[in-house]
């Protein structure tokens, strides 16, 4: 059923398009009508009725809108159906209507299938290459990322212009094409496909033909050394190896750094082909030499030695700044000698030796040119025998200079020892030094620590110091335990080394400089100036920041050198190294130390107060406490720091639950506040508010935990001598002049009116009254403690004022919250607590404006100003209580 009911609309539809056909034959959305047609047929799974009305739309209106759609609709069909020619015939269609359609790069893609599928390779490959030229135009990227659909889509077209040009021939046919057709810009790319297509195929010649026959084309193209890399890989790849040799001398003969093809490009933009060149190079010319050495290879030795010469100095010719030249000049020196041209080859090992940075090579390349000229003075003949001989002297005073540690540095150097030995100058005086104690190291010991002390003094003399350290050593291995000069001689050895720290200090490397210093206390630790290069090592570390080995060092100065000048101050760098380290408490001994060390009562004050912070910092309360003690007994002046401190050494109190010190400490600065005349500051004043309002709060505490009970007029009394209490308390922190204390003490006076208010309606009513009796009794409670309240309000009101003048903290929002409380009707507002700002913070020395102070005039007064109406009261209830029984 609900197939009939899903049919029925489109037989409907269909029905109504007849008749509108045949009753408007001239209908102007004729085309409209079939395309809806063809489309209802098509939800009836009536293809071929599809197809006919497709048809008849486009053989009556070929330039409907639908169109190119129906076309494509019925070419899918036909390609489907494998009908090509049909189905080329309404691609193309499409596709010679020109880019304007929206299924124009479809078409041609699908037209190009259809081509190829009926084997007609050429029209296929016009169509493929007209939709790659349509992309180029439209600004395609063939390197950019696109759509997986699109990607694929050009993928697979290079693929089957690879498989039509293979169809037509493959390499002998593709470059024919492009000259016929047309160049175009993304040729390489053809090319490329076409030749990978093979080698998938393991077509390996035609690959490499076709790479070849691109850079033939195209020699000055960016792709050619790519593809010509590409030719000895497919080579090499197929097992051939002469064809891979011949690749890579056509490489390197093409795309040497002399080569024409570098004048079209930038060497410095081209890394892989210098690479790959480089490579190249290399295995020509090993390959060659290796052929050289073969004996089977003996008829080919000359030719294989100017082949593998050929190869070894384009290699130094385009690389000789290469890391890989040193050894490369090395296999071609060689190369020289074992083909008996020592001349040539001492040259050439000489050049490796010394024209190239240091290398693993240098040393033996050097060895090897003294070689190579003691071979040639063999043969050479008497005209150039001189000339031979002074060119292995040169080399061999130069290989001693350039590798003095070399076994052989002291025969090759024999002959030219003693004349260095005889110059006066520090440079050659130095150098004589050394060659003669290298010249002779059998000789007598006096003569070798002679020369050495030669070397010492000449290498200090000329700021050498690391080399005057190495000789003063030699010369002290050579001199006896009991020798006069020994001390002497320690002296210059620790001086040495000291040295080497300073030009590291001066250099700004203060790690080498700190370890030099140390060395000198460890190699010479009887000299004189070992306490001095300790200390300094110390100070180079700090200056590096490395505070943990500062530390070390300077404690080991402290414990070796007792009695130096600069222990104190060791101390100190000391202390400061750990507090850098973030070893706080370790920090904080040093500073105690230095309290107890120095002589400075002002530096003692400071490390007092750094030790009791550090330690605080570590956590250790007890040793804070201790050292805070320690300065406020010795140093009870300047009165803010101490005061200062004592608040510290209050809150260690308050953190470890010792109330009784606590208070007593908050009542000490209250006292040194108080005492401090001209000495008060703001400060003081400030911490010594913060501290009685801290004392007076127990009492607020106190009078607001006391019940008004029966016998009502003891009870009423004691709370009256409360009250007075603490609005005396809180009135006292007026003075202060702390706008924050003063908010506070604000507050709680209004909380005493409010309490003492809530403690009238709150209280315990007499025993035994009657109806009336306690009603009479209840209003006459609310009579005296409304005034109480009423009073509360406005001395609440008094934080409102300070809000007013910008001043707002917890206190003056807390007042707020009351008066919210006390008298919702008129406070209850959001808008209260808004539009204030600032910060009482900012105002905290200012005096607390007139109104306020009023509040409080003589401490006394709250309490005297609600006397009457409390009297009052307390009679009339104490009358009320009295008469229970008559009611």
């Amino acid at each position: 059923m609900d197939g009939d009911r899903a049919r029925a609309g489109p037989l409907e539809a269909i029905k109504l398009y007849d008749q509108l056909l045949a009753k408007y034959p001239q209908y102007a959305s004729r085309d409209q009508v079939l395309y809806q047609k063809a489309r209802a047929y098509d939800e009836l799974g009536q293809p071929e009725e599809a197809m006919r009305v497709m048809e008849q739309l486009v053989s009556e209106n070929p330039r409907s809108r639908f169109t190119d759609e129906l076309q494509f609709r019925r070419a899918e069909r036909f390609f489907v159906a494998k009908k090509y020619r049909e189905a080329e015939s309404s691609y193309a269609a499409i596709a010679d209507g020109g880019s304007g359609s929206g299924y124009y790069e479809l078409a041609l893609y699908k037209l190009g299938w259809t081509l190829y599928k009926q084997q007609l390779y050429d029209e296929a490959l016009h169509r493929y290459f007209a939709l790659l030229d349509y992309k180029v135009k439209s600004g395609y990227d063939f390197d950019a990322k696109h759509s997986e659909a699109e990607q694929r889509r050009i993928e697979d077209t290079f693929q089957v212009v690879s498989l039509s040009f293979s169809n037509l021939g493959g390499p002998d046919v593709i470059g024919s094409y492009f000259g016929a057709s047309g160049h175009r810009a993304y040729e390489d790319r053809v090319y490329r496909c076409l030749a990978e297509f093979y080698l998938a195929k393991l077509r390996y010649q035609d690959a490499a033909t076709v790479y070849k026959s691109f850079v033939a084309s195209y020699p000055f193209h960016v792709a050619s050394p790519r593809f010509s890399v590409r030719v000895s890989e497919i080579y090499e790849q197929g097992g051939f190896p002469q064809l891979v040799l011949a690749a890579k001398k056509d490489f390197a003969g093409t795309y040497g750094l002399q080569g024409e093809y570098w004048h079209h490009f930038d060497v410095s933009k081209s890394p892989e082909v210098l690479s790959y060149l480089k490579s190249n190079l290399k295995d020509l010319a090993n390959h060659y030499h290796a052929q050289y050495q073969d004996p089977k290879q003996h008829e080919q030795r000359a030719a294989n030695y100017v082949e593998a010469t050929r190869w070894y100095r384009e290699f130094l010719t385009s690389f000789h700044t290469d890391p890989q030249a040193p050894q490369t000049d090395y296999q071609l020196a060689d190369l020289m000698l074992e083909n008996h041209d020592y001349a040539a080859a001492a040259h050439e090992y000489e050049i490796t030796a010394y024209d190239y940075p240091p290398h693993a090579k240098s040393a033996a390349a050097g060895y090897a040119a003294i070689y190579a000229h003691r071979e040639y003075l063999k043969v050479a003949g008497s005209d150039v025998k001189d000339a031979a001989r002074r060119d292995t002297i040169d080399s061999s005073i130069k290989f001693a200079d350039a590798f003095p540690q070399h076994e052989q540095a002291a025969v090759v150097l024999a002959a030219a020892a003693e004349d260095a030995y005889e110059m006066k100058d520090l440079v050659f005086a130095r150098d004589s030094g050394r060659h003669l104690f290298e010249k002779f190291p059998n000789a007598a010991a006096g003569v070798r620590r002679d020369a050495w002390l030669v070397v010492a003094h000449s290498t200090f003399g000329l700021a050498e110091y690391a080399d005057a350290e190495q000789a003063y050593g030699q010369v002290l291995e050579a001199t006896p335990e009991g020798d006069a000069s020994r001390a002497g001689l320690v002296e210059n050895l620790a001086a040495s080394i000291y040295k080497q720290g300073e030009q590291a200090n001066q250099a700004g490397d203060y790690r080498t400089a700190a370890n030099h210093f140390v060395r000198v206390k460890q190699v010479a630790p009887t000299s004189k100036i070992c306490a001095a290069a300790e200390y300094d090592a110390g100070a180079a570390l700090l200056r590096l920041k490395d505070w943990t080995a500062a530390a070390q060092v300077l404690d080991e100065f402290r414990r070796s050198f007792p009695e130096h000048e600069l222990q104190k101050e060791a101390t100190k760098q000391i202390a400061y190294a750990y507090q850098q380290a973030g070893q706080v408490a370790q920090s904080a001994g040093e500073y105690e130390r230095v309290a107890k060390e120095s002589p400075n009562p002002q530096l003692r004050a400071e490390a007092l107060l750094q030790a009791g912070d550090l330690y605080a910092q570590a956590d250790n309360a007890d040793r804070a406490r201790e050292a805070y003690s320690r300065y406020l007994a010795e140093f009870p002046k300047p009165v803010e720091t101490a005061v200062e401190t004592r608040s510290k050494v209050a809150e260690i109190c308050k953190s470890k639950g010792e109330q009784a010190q606590y208070r007593h400490q908050l009542e000490e600065i209250v006292r040194a506040d108080g005492a401090a005349g001209s000495e008060r500051t703001d400060r003081t004043r400030n911490v010594a508010a913060r501290a009685a309002l801290e004392l007076s709060k127990p009492i607020y505490e106190q009078f607001a935990s006391l019940q008004l009970v029966q016998p009502f007029e003891r009870s009423l009394q004691e709370k009256q001598r409360s009250m007075d209490t603490a609005t005396k308390a809180f009135g006292a922190l007026v003075d202060y002049q702390v706008g924050e204390v003063t908010a506070a003490a604000t507050f709680y006076t209004a909380e005493i009116y409010a309490n003492f208010g809530q403690a009238l309606r709150e209280s315990e009513r007499p025993a035994n009254l009657g109806v009336d009796a306690l009603k009479d009794y209840e209003q006459q409670l609310a009579d005296a403690a409304h005034p109480l309240e009423a009073k509360a309000i406005a001395v609440h009101e008094k934080n409102l004022e300070l809000m007013r003048r910008g001043l707002n903290n917890a206190w003056t929002q807390k007042s707020v919250e009351r008066l919210a409380a006390l008298e919702p009707d008129r406070y209850a507002r959001a808008e209260i607590s808004s539009g204030f700002l600032g910060s009482l913070e900012r105002y905290v020395y200012q005096p607390p404006p007139r109104a306020v102070a009023a509040a409080f005039g003589n401490p006394t007064a709250p309490a005297t100003a609600s006397g009457a109406a409390d009297s009052a009261s307390g009679q009339a209830l104490a009358a009320g209580a009295g008469n229970a029984n008559s009611h």
